[in-house]
Formats: structure tokens, C-alpha cells, sequence
């Protein structure tokens, strides 16, 4: 095959991994019962289509060619492991898997959610099971979930690696919790889901802003999980979240990839149907009076769907309603995004001093958007010098190549 040739099959096991890992995957650990092996099958197949895409090319459902490839894969080695039955770490669910057409779409969103809430059992610390899920539902490398929960690549690899050790450990299982056991693992579940999205919302690294494909992978799994729980005040919260924010996904940059501040959107541009059904789920979460983070989120994101005109954005509202999030949910970036909205409440000196009061927080010492708000603010209040500094520093930081362009731009409007 040509170069052309080549870089299609490339791109398209490239597209197959952001679109099709989770299915591959899942499907696998059905068949394995072993994470640590289902992962290298994987892999596995995702290597071999690269050398095989170009002499047969690209099947009609590369998905389904990935699942099958990886499955005999794991096979191979389970039937030349003569003690593999006695050493599985994940137990099926027996009454599941009988009759089971694993290609449907039923079988396909089990299998995903099996796995979510195999890797949030309430045996793993809170932080490894969003982690592990966001590695092996999603395909995340280690250093994009070390950004996601600001701590370093090592840390985040030792962590996973210990989650899936007490999995095998303990014989997870590897099927939906009854429901009487939903509730204690649901939270789990949404943190997953919320770092899904916000790492598709902002890309850590890479020269695009969003990553299209973990948003609406998070929304789907979002849609699934309200559809199991319904009346889950907190997952509906989630939803709307996700609606209300990606609406405005086509006017964050401009026609040339340009970042572009919220001050500076086309609102008529935003998915209005997106943010008519995001509304009406944040009501019903609001209703429940729930003391959760999510649906207060859902309803800080809901002010800004709602207002017409950047101007015209009632900041003073949106202060109480971070007051009540940092409550029940007390976070450095909580606290960050209270300040922003301070500065822009009561002027930026007062935005400054509550941005300076977080300096010290050790969890957003490598955060580049503290810096970048200190600047924007010092940029405001005339301290030009100070500006130039706190946006070189938010450069260092700055891993997403919009995100440079965005910074670096402002750092020349002063001067630099």
C-alpha cells in the first residue's frame, strides 16, 4: 500500500480506538473475566489491524472485527495457561450472559456499564476507581488521567496498577450491582463520568481544544446511566450538566481554531434544543432539593444557557450558587471558579484577592488556570508587568495547543 494508503488505515485505527474501545474491551473482559489480560488482547488487536487493515482493508465494522480479533487473542492464551481457571480475578454474572446476542445494542450498553461499575466497587478508594475506569473504559492514557486529577504521571500509574491488583484480589464481579447496592456506588460512577467529560470538554494535551469523541461518550453513558436511575436527583444533575455546557461546543473557538472567551460567543449559535432539554432535567433535579454537587453545577451552567447577552449575566447569582457548591462539595477548583465569578461580580480587585487566596493550595500548584485568571484580572486592573508574568506561567502549564495560542495571543496584546 501506498503512503496515502498507509496514513488512511492509520487514521482509521485511530478513529476505531476513540470510537471503539470501550466496546472492544468490555466485550472482551465478558469473555476473560481478566482485566490485565483483556487489556493486552486489546491492544493486541489494535496492532494487528494496523498491520492487517492495509492488505484487506478497513471492515465495514471495525468494532466488531477488534472484539473478534481480541477475543480469539485472549483465547490463545488462556488455553496455553493451564491454570487460568483457578487464578480469574472477575466473576461473571451467570444469570446475564446465557442467550446474550453480544453484538446488540442491550449487550453492548451492559457490557459498558458492567464495566463502570466494576471498576467503581466500593472496595477501591474513591480516586482509583474513577481513575481505572477512565483507563479502561475510556482508553485514557495515564499521563491524561494524571492532568484530569492534577497529580503526577507516576502517582496516577502506581494507583491504577493497585486498583487493578485489588480487583483480582478480591473477585470483583464483574455485572450491575443489585439495587440495593446502586446507591453507595453511584457517586463513583458520576465522577467517572464528569472527568470523562471534562477531559473531552477541555483536551489536557494535543493541538485541538475538545476531543468530540469523549464528550459524547460521556453524554451516552450520562443518558444510560438517568435511564437506570431515573429519579437519581444527582445523575440527573450530571446529565444536564453535560447538555447545558456542551451546547456552546461549535462557538468556543472561531473558524480558525482561535479560543474564544465566553464574553465573546454567538449565543444565537448555541444547540438550543441540547440546552431546552439540559433546562428542563436541571429543574427536575433542582426539585429534589438535593444537597449534591451535580445538580448545582447544572444550575450555574443553566444561568449561563439562559442569558442572552454576556452582559447581562446575573455573576451575583452565580456566586451564591458556587457558596452552596463549595458546601457540598469544598474544592480548590470549586474555590478557583468562585473567584472568577467574584471578579466579575464586584470588579476585579476583589476577583484578584480571591484568586490570591488560593496561591498556596497544593492541588493547584501545577493548574494553569489559576494563573491565567490572575492575569486576566491583573491585566484589568492596568499591572501590566505582573500580567506578563502570570500568563508566561500559565503557558509552562499549558499542555493543549489551543489553549497556548489563546495565552500566547494575550500575552503579546500587553506587549511581550
Amino acid at each position: 500500500m501506498n503512503q496515502a494508503g498507509d496514513t488512511y488505515v492509520a487514521a482509521a485505527v485511530a478513529d476505531a480506538h476513540r470510537q471503539c474501545w470501550a466496546y472492544v474491551l468490555a466485550a472482551t473482559v465478558r469473555v476473560t473475566r481478566d482485566l490485565d489480560l483483556a487489556e493486552e488482547a486489546v491492544q493486541d488487536a489494535y496492532v494487528r489491524a494496523l498491520h492487517t487493515w492495509p492488505a484487506t482493508g478497513v471492515p465495514d465494522q471495525p468494532g466488531a472485527w477488534l472484539a473478534a480479533v481480541a477475543r480469539n487473542r485472549a483465547f490463545d492464551v488462556m488455553r496455553h495457561n493451564a491454570t487460568w481457571r483457578q487464578t480469574v480475578p472477575l466473576l461473571v454474572d451467570k444469570q446475564a450472559s446465557p442467550g446474550v446476542d453480544e453484538t446488540s445494542v442491550d449487550a453492548v450498553t451492559d457490557d459498558r456499564l458492567r464495566l463502570i461499575f466494576t471498576c467503581c466497587h466500593p472496595s477501591l478508594a474513591m480516586e482509583a476507581r474513577v481513575a481505572l475506569t477512565l483507563r479502561l473504559l475510556c482508553g485514557l492514557s495515564t499521563a491524561d488521567i494524571a492532568r484530569a486529577f492534577l497529580v503526577s504521571e507516576t502517582t496516577m500509574a502506581a494507583r491504577i496498577t493497585r486498583a487493578k491488583k485489588k480487583i483480582a484480589e478480591a473477585h470483583i464481579p464483574y455485572r450491575l450491582p443489585a439495587d440495593e447496592d446502586l446507591s453507595q456506588r453511584v457517586e463513583a460512577v458520576l465522577n467517572v463520568l464528569h472527568l470523562l467529560f471534562a477531559t473531552g470538554h477541555t483536551a489536557p494535551s494535543g493541538q485541538e481544544l475538545v476531543r468530540a469523541e469523549l464528550v459524547e461518550r460521556a453524554r451516552d453513558l450520562a443518558r444510560m446511566l438517568r435511564l437506570l436511575l431515573p429519579t437519581d436527583p444527582d445523575v440527573a444533575g450530571l446529565y444536564a450538566l453535560m447538555l447545558l455546557t456542551d451546547a456552546r461546543r461549535d462557538t468556543r473557538t472561531d473558524s480558525s481554531g482561535r479560543v474564544l472567551r465566553l464574553s465573546e460567543q454567538d449565543r444565537a449559535r448555541w444547540d438550543r434544543r441540547a440546552i431546552a432539554e439540559g433546562l428542563a432535567v436541571a429543574r427536575l433535579a433542582a426539585r429534589a432539593h438535593s444537597a449534591g454537587r451535580f445538580p448545582l453545577m447544572a444550575a450555574i451552567a443553566a444561568v449561563h444557557a439562559e442569558t442572552p447577552r454576556w452582559e447581562q449575566t446575573d455573576w451575583h447569582h452565580i456566586v451564591g450558587l458556587y457558596d452552596r457548591l463549595i458546601a457540598a462539595w469544598p474544592s480548590p477548583v470549586v474555590a478557583l471558579n468562585r473567584a472568577i465569578a467574584v471578579g466579575h461580580a464586584d470588579g476585579a480587585q476583589a476577583g484578584l484577592e480571591a484568586l490570591d487566596r488560593l496561591t498556596a493550595e497544593p492541588q493547584l500548584a501545577g493548574y494553569q488556570y489559576l494563573p491565567a485568571a490572575r492575569a486576566e484580572f491583573l491585566s484589568r486592573l492596568g499591572r501590566t508587568d505582573e500580567a506578563q508574568l502570570a500568563y508566561r506561567e500559565a503557558l509552562l502549564l499549558t499542555d493543549n495547543g489551543a489553549e497556548q495560542e489563546f495565552l500566547a495571543t494575550q500575552l503579546r496584546s500587553l506587549g511581550s
